[in-house]
């Protein structure tokens, strides 16, 4: 790095870390999740409103790669964490009606999306048609298991029936999701014909982790606590640049150390690493790549075209996401209000989606335009959960569920 690139790169960091704080605060004024603020402040500094040249000045071109690749740790370390959180007996704890829930909220706005890419690839250049089709699909179906856990922290509901239902269909659901979406990466890899055949290694490699790497964890967690943190780290970077060289996206080995992560008699531990890897996570890295993101988004040129496939967009992303999740829930005679309520819950994205879309957009799933269509309904269906929930799911109707579950403790131990 020369000292133009040094200057650049501390100042434009500088800049990030405070806009970015500015404008989650001014985000939680306005009862949205601090993440809306953020995405904000990267569309801001884009090219949407002040155009290339304002961009451009601000963070140079020659400066852009150092900020890209601090994203890059920022989203191994986020989706380390997403699944260090990831709790198992969640997952078993629901029953049919999380599973049923969960299913039917991919099925419907995968089986709408798909449809829909049909009609985007159109005026969309697709090289690999069938992994366009699958990526939108998938795209759909993201909920975003942490800034939904948020919502309900907010809300009073982490600890109710319905707060651990939500938080049970969205675990089970990003699963879900990142299984399709290495699907895709899969389908439309760039990797040359020799390089290929790695991808059969991903298998192998879960495996590995799973009853070879865990293990390993388990008695150098139960032996000694010092050093632990280091050990950890170097685990996740390495286990991401391991599935990035088989021919999968990085994240998904950063996602599954923090799965494999024993949970047993590791309480203390893992909350330590979420709480100084997250703080400082959260305070730079992902702004980071919040900005990252934002400077790829410019939304000033959609015309009527543009426009109309956003509406679309917007359209089989709520209706396909509410649609399957209350059916799901419908079906299990959950009442509707609760039903509506946790079909409004299912529909936030938040970061993960911004996730998914950086995949998209550089493996060359998604053009520049597409990308910025899907980044807005991110943003907005993000954004509009939190005031659905008050007008569905009152403060009020909170209190008397929590109160009627509470009554319900003592005859349940009894």
């Amino acid at each position: 790095m020369n000292t133009h690139q040094v200057v650049f790169l501390l100042l434009d960091l500088a800049v990030i870390v405070v806009l970015a704080r500015l404008l989650g605060a001014l985000a939680r004024k306005f009862d949205q999740p601090a993440v809306i603020g953020e995405v904000l402040a990267g569309i801001l500094l884009g090219p949407t409103l002040f155009g290339e040249g304002f961009s451009a000045a601000l963070f140079p071109t020659d400066v852009r790669p150092f900020l890209a690749a601090l994203a890059n740790v920022g989203v191994a370390m986020f989706m380390f964490m997403v699944g260090l959180e990831l709790e198992r007996t969640l997952l078993r704890g629901r029953g049919r009606l999380a599973l049923t829930v969960s299913v039917s909220s991919i099925v419907l706005p995968f089986t709408l999306g798909a449809g829909l890419a049909f009609y985007l690839a159109m005026n969309h250049h697709a090289e690999h048609r069938l992994g366009f089709v699958l990526f939108i699909g998938a795209a759909m179906s993201v909920t975003a298991f942490p800034v939904l856990a948020r919502i309900l922290q907010d809300r009073g509901m982490l600890k109710t029936m319905l707060g651990g239902l939500a938080l049970t269909c969205a675990a089970i659901g990003d699963v879900l999701a990142w299984c399709l979406l290495a699907v895709v990466v899969i389908v439309s890899g760039n990797a040359s014909g020799t390089e290929q055949w790695l991808i059969v290694l991903g298998p192998i490699y879960v495996a590995l982790m799973l009853w070879v790497v865990r293990p390993l964890l388990r008695k150098l967690f139960t032996a000694s606590r010092a050093g632990t943190l280091p050990t950890v780290l170097a685990g996740v970077l390495v286990s991401g640049a391991v599935t990035e060289w088989i021919g999968l996206h990085f994240i998904f080995g950063a996602f599954l150390f923090g799965v494999i992560v024993p949970r047993e008699g590791t309480d203390t531990l893992r909350h330590t690493i979420i709480e100084r890897v997250g703080e400082f996570n959260s305070a730079l890295l992902l702004p980071v790549f919040f900005i990252v993101t934002g400077l790829k988004v410019n939304l000033s040129g959609l015309g009527t075209t543009g426009l109309l496939e956003l509406g679309l967009v917007l359209l089989v992303a709520i209706a396909g996401k509410f649609g399957g999740a209350f059916v799901g829930a419908r079906l299990h005679g959950l009442p509707a209000r609760q039903s509506a309520a946790l079909a409004t819950l299912m529909n936030t994205r938040g970061l993960t989606e911004l996730i998914i879309l950086t995949v998209g957009l550089q493996l060359g799933v998604l053009d520049q335009s597409l990308y910025s269509i899907m980044v807005a309904m991110a943003v907005i269906t993000t954004a509009m959960a939190g005031p659905l929930l008050r007008v569905i799911y009152p403060a009020s109707v909170i209190e008397r569920d929590q109160a009627i579950e509470h009554a319900r403790q003592p005859a349940t131990r009894g």
